[in-house]
Parts: structure tokens; sequence; C-alpha cells
């Protein structure tokens, strides 16, 4: 079983303390090619230094900023690779999955249901309020927003996914001995990892259920299916096609997106909608294609 894979007496809960900040620090590391950047663009070309995070997302051309803002990610997926392996003397696979090998038809078929809504709704809601768009649409800069997105993006939601629903899942089910524990703490850690993101401040904190409940779906396909391979899928498939279609002055990836969205931001249904409604209809998707059964127990139960 998935959790019970991360179970051993001498995985005491301070070597997931010490893993994890194994694991920031590679990825402040990572962040020093963004600083050099930036430096060189203050000392060399005279631009006036960025203040705030939102002057650093605008201070560079799109596709650069995404480019040094993903890079980080390389550096802590390595970290990640490192604290499980040697720190922590587990194989890569034992924080992936239960299964004998990663089930890659599972990755893409999670992957194309959540890019063919988010498909879908950006329609919808294009055709429903035109004019809270504008065409955003230049070939080469997409192109290469493609490629960088392509490479980089599977990458950074990868890494997020290893850290909280491997992990640091592993790592509070040690802790408890119990599996309600890992998946509401990981839920409520990773929805409070984004309130730094530019939406948070724009759109005020009810936009926290989002995060908190997109982090609750992920860790629920996880236990449910006793593996990552579903909710690899699906967060590679919101944050690629996300950042291909739509951008916007105050979303956390500025890119060179098809559309761009112009209206006021504000935190109301299309915020609560995917939580209570679509992300229950994804569950009966998968749980019928994948046979789930005993629901309370693999999500509540005890470690054996």
């Amino acid at each position: 079983m998935f959790l019970e894979q991360g179970i051993k007496e001498e995985n005491t809960f301070w070597k997931y303390i010490l893993g994890s900040v194994l694991i920031i620090s590679a990825s402040v590391v990572g962040q020093v090619p963004l600083l050099v950047a930036v430096f060189y663009e203050t000392f060399v070309n005279k631009k006036p230094y960025p203040t705030s995070n939102d002057a650093i997302m605008h201070f560079f051309e799109p596709n650069s900023t995404l480019f040094l803002l993903l890079i980080s990610f390389v550096f802590a997926m390595l970290a990640i690779y490192f604290v499980v392996r040697y720190l922590h003397q587990q194989s890569f696979l034992s924080v992936t999955t239960s299964r004998a090998q990663m089930d890659w038809n599972r990755v893409l078929f999670s992957f194309l249901v959540w890019s063919g809504f988010t498909i879908a709704s950006t329609l919808f809601f294009y055709w429903s309020n035109p004019n809270d768009f504008v065409i955003n649409f230049k070939p080469l800069p997409f192109l290469f927003l493609v490629v960088i997105g392509t490479v980089l993006i599977p990458i950074q939601t990868s890494t997020e996914e290893y850290v909280f629903r491997g992990y640091l899942m592993q790592g509070f089910a040690n802790l408890s001995g119990n599996k309600w524990f890992p998946l509401l703490m990981t839920s409520l850690i990773f929805g409070l990892m984004h309130l730094s993101n530019p939406e948070v401040t724009k759109m005020g904190y009810w936009i926290m259920v989002y995060y908190i409940g997109t982090g609750l779906l992920l860790g629920v396909i996880t236990l449910m299916d006793e593996g990552m391979e579903l909710a690899l899928g699906f967060h590679a498939a919101n944050n690629l096609i996300g950042a291909l279609l739509v951008t916007s002055d105050w979303s956390a990836f500025q890119t060179n997106s098809v559309l761009k969205d112009i209206s006021e931001p504000t935190a109301s249904l299309d915020v609560i909608l995917p939580v209570v409604v679509i992300y229950p209809i994804l569950l009966i998707i998968f749980g019928k294609k994948y046979n789930w059964t005993n629901w309370i127990e693999k999500l509540t139960g005890s470690i054996k």
C-alpha cells in the first residue's frame, strides 16, 4: 500500500523536517539564475531594481520570466530524489506509487480528462463574456511558451506532487499512524503555500477555498488509487494548459498565452464551483474507471 511504503522505524519525523529543509534550500539555490539576471539588467542595462514580486513578474519578457522561475523546481526535484534515496533509504518509486512500476496510462488519462475540462471551460467563459478577454496570441512567443511550458511546467507540478502527495504524506503517516491526518495536513499546507500568489492579493482569502480544496482532491485521488499517477496528470494539465490558454496581469504565471483576461477578478462562484461540483464529478469518473472501493477505510483508516 502507498502510505505503508514509507512506514519504517528509522523514518522518524525529524528526518522529514530535515528533508524538507534540504528541498527548500535547493529551491532557493535554484533562484540564483533569476537573481543574476535581475542584477545584470539592473547594473548593466540600468533598469530600476524591482522591489516587489509583481515588479519581478513584469521585469522580463514573459517567456524569460517563466523560464527563470521554473528553473528552481529542477533543483528542488533533484533534492527530493536525494532526500528520498539517501536520507530515507527508499526507492523513488516508493514515494510515487504502490504499483510495481509507474502507470503512465493513468497519468495520461488524468491529464487528458482535466485538459479537456480546462479547454471546454475556457471556451465557455470566452463565449459567455467576450469583453473580459483580448486575443493575446503571437505565433513565435507562443511557440517558445509551448517549448518552455512542456519541458518545465511538468517538472514544477511533479515537484509539488512529490513533496505533498508523496514525501510529506508518507511523513505525516509515520507521525500519526493513520490516513486522515496526512490527507488533511498536506491539503492545508498545499493551500497555504499559495498565500503569496498574486491571486490572493487580488481576490482575497476566499480563493484559499480553491487552493485547499484542490490539495484535498489530489490527496484523495492519491490515497484511493494507492499512487500519485492521477495527481501528477491532473496537476500538469491544470498548470500547463492553463498557462497556454489564458494569462492576466494578476495571475501567478505571466505568459504569452492565446487569451488575456482583462476582467476585474472576484472570488465568487467560480472559486467554489470546482470544489463542490466539478471535483466530486472527477472523483466519480476516476472511481468508476479504476473500481475504487472502501472509501472510508482508505481515507481515514489506521496504518497497518
